[in-house]
């Protein structure tokens, strides 16, 4: 079975960036994919200390520093899809995730080591939400980013929302991020040649929308909403 990790870089763990991330990763779940939530700030992520910049060959896997990333790198090299979502910080993502991201570069790094970067082919998906501004900038930079790292970007990837209260009510956010968790997982099944690429990628028929919808309010009954 394909695995997809969903990653929570909001230090509340039960706001929109959650709601929204639980709900991409049912839908991924409903693609067949085994999924595993992680919330980040349950657990401590030093900075990246930048070794690359001194020798190339010193930032190499396992990270030197020693921290929770030593329990979180085995899930994320076992994951074939990943999807962060993350509140807005100041246009973009929060501080510990920033963290997370710059202590991949270890598996980035790889490929000067056995010639492939460890997160080479692995699928992403992006989720944005605050009640200011910059979710376009946050998802650009972390398109930026993953691709880099070697990560693949399917269509319709990204699901941001900017506004004040449950994100999961806006029609829109719950279509984007529920096909963002059904796209990743697809992509990985169509990249592993599991299954054939869809004639349509973006569901937004009304069966669709009704499951969606129903699926978003169990989730948001299940958590209180307090911020994002």
């Amino acid at each position: 079975m394909i695995k997809v990790l969903g990653i929570n870089g909001s230090p509340r763990a039960y706001g929109n960036a959650l709601r929204a991330l639980r709900l991409a990763l049912e839908l991924a779940r409903y693609e067949g994919a085994d999924v595993e939530l992680i919330n980040l700030y349950d657990y401590e992520i030093r900075p990246c200390l930048g070794c690359v910049s001194d020798d190339i060959m010193a930032c190499t896997y396992p990270c030197p520093i020693s921290d929770d990333m030593v329990k979180l790198y085995p899930k994320v090299i076992d994951a074939d899809g990943i999807i962060i979502s993350s509140p807005i910080y100041w246009f973009g993502v929060s501080g510990h995730l920033k963290n997370f991201i710059d202590r991949l570069t270890v598996l980035e790094n790889m490929i000067y080591v056995d010639g492939r970067s460890w997160l080479d082919g692995k699928v992403a998906g992006l989720i944005a939400v605050g009640s200011d501004e910059g979710a376009t900038a946050l998802i650009s930079n972390l398109m930026a980013v993953v691709n880099s790292l070697g990560m693949v970007i399917p269509p319709w990837a990204l699901a941001y929302y900017v506004g004040e209260g449950n994100a999961l009510d806006d029609t829109k956010l719950l279509l984007d991020a529920a096909n963002v968790g059904r796209i990743v997982a697809i992509m990985v099944q169509v990249l592993k040649g599991l299954r054939k690429a869809p004639n349509v990628w973006y569901r937004a028929d009304d069966d669709f929308k009704e499951y969606v919808i129903k699926l978003a309010k169990e989730i948001s009954d299940e958590v209180d909403f307090t911020l994002t």
